[in-house]
């Protein structure tokens, strides 16, 4: 008799800066679920948000949905609003956490609450970005629109020549932007998981070799260029440092299930926070892939914790209904 297997949706795409890697994180997840488990039932949303069926009927057709799209619609929460309607067990953070955490400004600030530094920004709206001076600015500074994914819009300003471009690209996302102070240093990420009821436990840090005159928060999400992510080479007493900070951002914002909290080690021997991302990149590249594999976990074994800690959780928000 053959053995009932859990029916994963496996929703990817969406219409988001961020499509393409999305596919490849889908193609990971389907790629090493374990098969004997695990019917993964891929459901591509196209670039417009569409779905190929009607949402209504995901609950009919799979018993989990493993969210694996990046950026607004599957970062943002609105997804996670969706399946929350429809009642069906789903990986990651619930609509407010998602919400949050892509807002940078907000999230900045509750970061800041629990003792997590972060770098000096301000918001402009477009209708007041006129009156912005690079003159006035101390370059570097980082532009990025408020609410998007890690790297969409995002420019490193070194030139007042290049402050115009960069505004007009970020503004091309939203109209509202944050300007924040570069901070020189050593960037890395620090994945944290847990397992749906609030047990959690960070991976090893890990970044990717820079290359000569690359800002990896912009540049490492470009399709094409080759990269090689790698456990950090820091003293003990700062990856420990590194760990716990991550761990605290997760908990401070909400996360379920997994987190990737992006940070720079600065050359003033501060540990800021650049962001947190609540879906992060899962392609077998990927920071949370090679951090997870570290930590001893192979692929199919941190997909599959996923969708356990999302049935907890599931069971547990019934419970409190």
């Amino acid at each position: 008799m053959e053995l009932h297997r859990t029916r994963v949706a496996l929703l990817v795409g969406g219409p988001s800066s961020e499509h393409e890697i999305s596919l490849l994180s889908g193609e990971a997840i389907r790629k090493h679920l374990d098969k004997k488990r695990f019917n993964a039932i891929p459901i591509l949303i196209d670039r417009k948000g569409e779905w190929p069926i009607s949402p209504k009927r995901l609950p009919d057709i799979a018993d989990v949905a493993f969210v694996g799209i990046h950026g607004e619609y599957g970062e943002d929460g609105v997804l996670q609003e969706i399946l929350q309607d429809l009642e069906i067990p789903y990986t990651g953070s619930d609509p407010m956490t998602s919400a949050l955490v892509i807002n940078k400004p907000l999230v900045y600030r509750v970061l800041q609450a629990h003792g997590i530094k972060v770098p000096n920004a301000r918001v402009i709206d477009r209708h007041n970005s006129s009156d912005l001076q690079a003159e006035i600015l101390e370059l570097p500074v980082v532009v990025k629109p408020v609410n998007k994914g890690a790297s969409a819009g995002v420019s490193l300003v070194r030139r007042a020549d290049g402050l115009k471009a960069a505004l007009e690209r970020a503004f091309a996302f939203n109209r509202s932007i944050m300007i924040e102070d570069f901070i020189p240093g050593l960037e890395f990420s620090c994945g944290v998981m847990d397992d749906g009821m609030g047990n959690v436990f960070p991976l090893p840090v890990v970044s990717e070799i820079a290359r000569a005159g690359v800002h990896l928060e912009h540049d490492h999400y470009r399709t094409g260029i080759p990269r090689e992510i790698r456990l950090i080479g820091l003293p003990p007493d700062d990856i420990n440092r590194a760990q716990a900070i991550a761990v605290t951002a997760h908990q401070a914002v909400g996360a379920s299930g997994v987190s990737r909290t992006h940070m720079i080690f600065g050359e003033d021997g501060e540990l800021y926070v650049l962001g947190v991302n609540t879906i992060p990149e899962m392609a077998e590249t990927s920071f949370l892939s090679r951090a997870a594999q570290a930590h001893g976990l192979s692929l199919a074994e941190m997909f599959e914790r996923l969708i356990e800690a999302a049935f907890i959780r599931h069971q547990l928000s019934r419970r409190l209904k």
